[in-house]
């Protein structure tokens, strides 16, 4: 017996609830210099890691293949199943080379930006990756550089030329290839870029879990990106990061073009006044587990522990607000990718997660989700809807649900229920894809038989691994006859042994 089946034969013993030894909100760790070898791989995910972050925003598809290949030797080889994302850089401006690599610019200064020229910036001219610049930025709005540690205002410009003249108003040390943001601009460059396309084709061609647009704007840039992968007819299920002002504005829309959404912080925390963005978080996470969708709460959440090997006050509280907000998932960025820590942050960052859901935690959330009478699927959400609360007026062990698209098991979490949540699919990409949903626990199979003899092995599968014993109240969601593969549409109440 594994150790894992020991600590869950020890809390069945003291009666004490078993979801209480798992974390139902999951961990999204970016893997890069510090974690992209197979050892710290595997270590970062029996630390509690259930997403791994692949940023195509550095490093070279070659790399990528090698961390994707020993990603899936992990879950060939232990009981994981670990989902990848695949993050696109989007349409990121950045600050050219500089003369010396660095630049101090002071208060008062005017530089030229041009958007044309290619040149080594020097204090009179900096190169900005953005070939629109001059034609979309007016005079007097703001330009943001290194997220916000450095500011300029537009004073004039010369369409002519590309120049951008500005004034600096907030200085500092400007490094090569950081990031610029137009905060008051409406930019013009397209959702997907060249380097994006490539990317996403290589995403297509190695059958990742998840794909990630930057930078989304409005719901036509995920209607696009759906489009492009329908296209290549992968069954990925695409995200939209949340980081731009006019994307909270539509949020509901592309909440409902995305299958995901990432609240990315970092970004956002410089395209909106940084107060705004504590309430666009709820927000977003409100319009998401609504609409049963996945949501990431991301950037900077254990930053300290980059080089610290506990994180700050301020760090621990923001994890635990996110998880009670309701997040599906908190996630790590530079602390598991080039941190020095980054078993240990995950460790933490679970240790958190599992004290909030211990014992301040809303579950059983019927209240926020409630199906609607003109919903398309209101007789399948019915059916998850009353499957939560009747596991949680049993006390039963078990919530047991089936499904061939993800919908049913998107459903029953956005419940948030009390009761552990065990999904059951014969779509085995659909088993990884769903250990970024809170609470699930994905399991592969494949039986089209009659919906009480799939019942019954699933209750065997979960006996076996320890979840359930006899006795136990357990609730099932499926679809009769299963051979239509209908949306759910019955709902079983049973103890298990008889």
């Amino acid at each position: 017996m594994n150790e894992e089946l020991k600590q869950i034969e020890t809390m069945r013993e003291c009666d004490f609830p078993i979801n209480q030894l798992f974390h139902k909100t999951k961990i999204v760790a970016t893997v890069g210099p510090a974690s992209s070898s197979y050892e710290m791989l595997l270590e970062l995910a029996q630390a509690g890691v259930n997403v791994f972050r692949l940023n195509f925003s550095h490093g070279t598809h070659e790399d990528k293949l090698d961390i994707i290949e020993k990603i899936r030797k992990i879950n060939a080889e232990h009981p994981f199943n670990l989902s990848i994302l695949g993050d696109l850089q989007g349409p990121k401006l950045r600050v050219g080379e500089l003369e010396n690599g660095k630049l101090q610019l002071n208060r008062g200064d005017i530089v030229t930006f041009s958007s044309t020229e290619k040149v080594v910036g020097t204090k009179s001219k900096i190169y900005i990756s953005y070939p629109n610049l001059h034609n979309d930025v007016k005079v007097g709005e703001k330009i943001l550089i290194d997220d916000g540690k450095l500011e300029v205002v537009v004073d004039s410009v010369d369409k002519n030329t590309g120049n951008v003249n500005v004034k600096v108003t907030y200085g500092g040390t400007l490094l090569p290839h950081k990031g610029v943001n137009l905060p008051d601009t409406e930019i013009s460059l397209p959702a997907m870029t060249e380097k994006d396309i490539i990317d996403l084709d290589f995403i297509l061609k190695h059958d990742l879990d998840w794909v990630a647009l930057s930078f989304v704007r409005k719901a036509i840039d995920m209607v696009d990106l759906r489009k492009r992968v329908n296209e290549q007819n992968s069954q990925i299920k695409i995200m939209a990061k949340i980081e731009m002002p006019s994307a909270v504005e539509d949020i509901r829309h592309i909440v409902n073009e995305s299958d995901a959404v990432m609240v990315a912080r970092g970004d956002m925390g410089v395209e909106l006044p940084v107060e705004k963005v504590p309430l666009a978080q709820r927000e977003i996470i409100r319009a998401c587990v609504h609409r049963s969708k996945p949501v990431i709460v991301a950037t900077q959440m254990m930053e300290s522990m980059m080089t610290n090997v506990k994180p700050n006050r301020s760090e621990i509280t923001d994890v635990a607000n996110a998880v009670l907000e309701g997040t599906d998932a908190v996630m790590l960025s530079g602390e598991t990718a080039m941190g020095e820590h980054p078993v240990l942050v995950v460790e933490t960052m679970r240790k958190i997660i599992m004290e909030v859901e211990k014992t301040e935690y809303p579950y059983n959330r019927e209240g926020d989700v409630v199906p609607l009478a003109k919903s398309p699927t209101v007789l399948a959400d019915a059916i998850c809807f009353n499957a939560c609360k009747i596991a949680h007026e049993t006390h039963a062990k078990a919530l047991i649900g089936m499904t061939q698209s993800g919908r049913t098991a998107f459903r029953l979490s956005s419940y948030r229920p009390s009761t552990p949540l065990f999904v059951f699919t014969k779509n085995p990409k659909l088993v990884n894809q769903l250990s970024l949903s809170w609470g699930v626990r994905g399991y592969y199979y494949d039986d089209n038989s009659t919906f009480d003899k799939i019942t019954r092995e699933q209750v065997e599968i979960l006996k076996e691994k320890g979840y359930i014993a006899d006795g136990d109240v357990i609730v099932n969601t499926g679809s009769t006859p299963v051979e239509k593969q209908k949306p759910t549409n019955t709902l079983k109440i049973s103890l298990v042994g008889e």
